[in-house]
């Protein structure tokens, strides 16, 4: 990674280097959209540029944003912090989102991140006897 990377680009990075994953992009009619997903094909984790009015924020244009799976009791905490928001298109009780223009700490995204990949994986289905 490079400091010119966007941050989007760093997350991209990240992802690739932790868990093996690339970003991808799905859905022609929103070319910015990517998922990152685990091999079995469970999402972890979406980036979007979404319109700032849309989310809510001041300033004009798009943002970037991660939209991840977030354990319930830490959810009201991050929002509480600069930086992140309540999940666009996803389960607002258990994914947040966080911009991707530095004003979320990008190591604490990638934190997120890491939480959103442990709670979305698939676990073995215990049997009943």
């Amino acid at each position: 990674m490079t400091e010119h990377d966007t941050l989007r680009e760093q997350l991209f990075a990240y992802a690739h280097m932790q868990y093996g994953t690339q970003e991808e992009y799905l859905w022609h009619d929103v070319p910015g959209y990517a998922v990152l997903r685990h091999p079995c094909g469970k999402w972890y984790g979406v980036v979007m540029n979404i319109p700032r009015k849309r989310l809510g924020i001041p300033g004009s244009g798009e943002a970037d944003i991660l939209v991840a799976k977030c354990e319930a009791g830490l959810l009201p905490i991050l929002l509480q912090q600069p930086g992140f928001l309540p999940a666009y298109h996803m389960n607002k009780q258990r994914w947040v989102s966080a911009l991707l223009d530095g004003e979320a700490p990008f190591d604490q995204v990638c934190g997120l991140l890491d939480m959103s990949y442990e709670l979305t994986t698939p676990r073995a289905r215990i049997r009943k006897k």
